[in-house]
């Protein structure tokens, strides 16, 4: 008896420890497990399908916001702008294909660098992705009444693009690929650790969400990842009446392009 009791202690003080080195390592990590950003040097040349201008706003003498704005064909009547907010990885570059279905329908799109993303430079926080997307809105507005500009987040940038609405005028609000905050995204994957504590970055967009009047539309996929999409189903309760909630089983986050009810889904939006 007293032998089966040590082995049970001995397996608990390897589990407890296990528990802590899993915690550890993932507080300590967990800028590398949440983003991925890919920077390019400066005088990199871009090179896009579309029309584009590039733009470098400086914030600081550290912060620079590198701005990707593509521009509509010579043909296209303008009904308004995109400001599009991406996801945790990469750059604009790997986002730069989505743009295609707004510029058919008559939007340009601004999509900017998050700060060490690209060619944007300076330390990356998550006040400052807010502070910078109002740097952006307000240049916007010196071009485009309120009606005429759509707010879209896409993953990383539903919290960046949800904060700017709940604050500011514009047409319409589009989250693709949404979750309710970062610390609940990792409770659905590991619900044994107390994220809210552990986690530096909340992305609280569920919160954000409450206080946003102007309509939104949320784009969510059957095909996404089931933590994904178990946490972008708890931003139903913070939507209002007239706002919708989208699920698809063609819609994911890596093929959302392709779907055609996707593209069906964005005309409709933007007519």
């Amino acid at each position: 008896m007293a032998l089966n009791k040590r082995k049970i202690f001995n397996w608990v003080k390897v589990l407890i420890f296990i528990y802590c080195a899993v915690g550890i390592a993932i507080y300590y990590l967990q800028d590398k497990i949440l983003f991925n950003p890919k920077k390019i040097s400066a005088d990199y040349i871009f090179k896009f399908d579309a029309s584009f201008h590039e733009l470098n706003i400086p914030v600081n003498k550290e912060d620079t916001i590198n701005l990707i704005q593509f521009s509509l064909a010579d043909d296209t009547v303008s009904k308004g702008l995109v400001i599009y907010f991406h996801g945790n990885k990469d750059n604009v570059e790997h986002y730069a294909d989505r743009i295609n279905i707004f510029l058919k329908n008559g939007y340009e799109v601004w999509m900017p660098d998050y700060p060490g993303f690209g060619k944007s430079t300076g330390s990356f926080a998550e006040l400052k992705l807010y502070e910078q997307a109002y740097q952006i809105k307000r240049l916007a507005d010196n071009k485009f009444k309120p009606e005429q500009i759509v707010i879209y987040g896409q993953a990383l940038g539903c919290a960046v693009a949800a904060n700017l609405a709940s604050s500011t005028n514009a047409r319409l609000l589009i989250l693709e690929s949404a979750y309710y905050n970062a610390p609940d995204l990792f409770n659905n994957y590991l619900p044994v650790y107390p994220w809210n504590a552990m986690i530096k970055y909340k992305f609280p967009t569920g919160e954000y969400l409450e206080d946003v009047k102007m309509p939104v539309e949320i784009i969510s996929g059957y095909n996404e990842d089931y933590c994904l999409k178990y946490s972008a189903n708890k931003l139903k309760s913070e939507l209002k009446n007239t706002d919708k909630f989208n699920e698809s089983s063609k819609i994911n986050i890596e093929n959302t392009n392709q779907a055609g009810n996707y593209e069906h889904l964005i005309k409709s939006l933007l007519k």
